[in-house]
């Protein structure tokens, strides 16, 4: 059997996990805190057929080998962290990090998990929560009575309780960063657990060791640019279209032969 019938039908698989990844950047366009994902591709084995450098002749070599590649493989589908846009919003509980680092999340099971999106609210104790009730680690609680809140770029919470004209000073935020942020494991719903290739969090004060500042009334938009996004769902289409004409191309070819008896 000819081998661009499989070499093609991998670039076929390739391509369609191309426009998988493509799909979900763009479903997320306007998802808070959400960071795009990109697909990464490998060559598989090749077929040697000659080796570069073997002898032609007593005093000759070849300049070149004959190598035949058996197609394409999947290697990982990268998160790429760099930062969305920020959109006002007024919301006094509402956040965004100002480079690198992560807000960390108390999920159901006690675990921690890390995540970008910065819009936060009040349950019915007066917690600081995500939009799934999950509260912020270290946990804040807002005073009932708190007309205002204040979150400086160090991560300081102080708020104006009724009848007070001075700020009170109620707690602090703490971000986590990361050696390899790309290596986090993504959970669904914005957040994410390390790993052993991200390594353990380095937990601290916003604005310090190379964590960014905190920016209150913000939310952090999807860093996916529909432009580029639309440019590879085409290139990927089109390099479908490709590989499966080189499975028809194929299959004729194998026709041609299967009617020389005739």
């Amino acid at each position: 059997m000819m081998r661009s019938l499989y070499t093609a039908a991998t670039g076929m698989i390739a391509q369609q996990l191309q426009i998988d990844v493509t799909s979900n950047n763009i479903a997320n366009v306007n998802t808070i805190g959400y960071k795009k994902g990109r697909a990464e591709f490998a060559d598989l084995m090749y077929q040697t057929m000659q080796y570069a450098g073997a002898a032609t002749s007593s005093t000759t070599m070849s300049p070149t080998g004959m190598d035949v590649g058996l197609g394409v493989r999947p290697t990982s589908i990268q998160k790429m962290f760099t930062q969305g846009n920020f959109k006002e919003t007024g919301n006094d509980l509402d956040m965004v990090i100002s480079g690198n680092g992560f807000f960390q999340i108390q999920m159901p099971d006690g675990t921690t998990a890390y995540s970008r999106n910065g819009s936060f609210k009040l349950d019915g104790n007066g917690t600081v929560v995500t939009s799934d009730g999950y509260p912020l680690i270290p946990q804040l609680v807002i005073p009932a009575d708190s007309t205002k809140v204040s979150i400086a770029q160090d991560g300081t919470v102080s708020v104006l309780q009724a009848g007070q004209t001075a700020l009170q000073q109620i707690g602090q935020i703490e971000t986590a960063s990361f050696v390899n942020p790309a290596g986090l494991h993504a959970l669904g719903d914005n957040n994410y657990v390390n790993t052993t290739a991200s390594g353990d969090a380095i937990v601290g004060v916003p604005g310090l060791e190379g964590r960014g500042g905190l920016r209150q009334g913000f939310v952090e938009m999807s860093n996916v640019q529909l432009v580029e996004e639309m440019t590879d769902l085409i290139t990927g289409q089109r390099a479908y279209e490709a590989n499966s004409k080189a499975i028809l191309t194929s299959d004729e070819m194998l026709g041609i032969v299967n009617q020389l008896k005739k």
